[in-house]
């Protein structure tokens, strides 16, 4: 095999593409549609309950960063009705916002949840 053969790059189901022949050749970015992209963050956060998110990344050669950018992409609603191999934008102003806000109202319900066990262990030690 010359240098100057051509390189083939097989993808499999997953979306994973393999590894040129020629490992100083060019690779080609694998790409997700909005499909796979939920998939993703619903298996990466279920891994994550059971403390086994940086496994699941590694597993499926994902960065941390691609999920954050997916999640805020699913939590301003781009990645719903999409269908796959269609582009996904950048959100709009009211989108980010949208976004913005919603995740301001998890962490306010889980320091509100937080607080809210707290208190109650704090009135059973009163108690006794």
């Amino acid at each position: 095999m010359s240098l100057s053969s051509p390189v083939a790059v097989v993808a499999a189901d997953d979306g994973v593409v393999s590894a040129p022949s020629i490992p100083d050749g060019p690779t080609r970015r694998r790409s997700f549609s909005p499909g796979q992209k939920l998939q993703y963050l619903s298996e990466y956060e279920v891994a994550c309950e059971t403390g086994e998110g940086a496994g699941y990344l590694r597993r499926h050669g994902l960065y941390s960063s691609l999920i954050s950018e997916w999640r805020k992409q699913r939590d301003a609603g781009l990645l719903e009705g999409k269908n796959p191999g269609e582009a996904v934008g950048r959100p709009s102003a009211a989108q980010a916002e949208n976004a913005r806000l919603k995740a301001q109202l998890r962490k306010a319900e889980v320091e509100l949840s937080m607080t809210r066990t707290a208190l109650e262990i704090m009135g059973k030690a009163h108690a006794l």
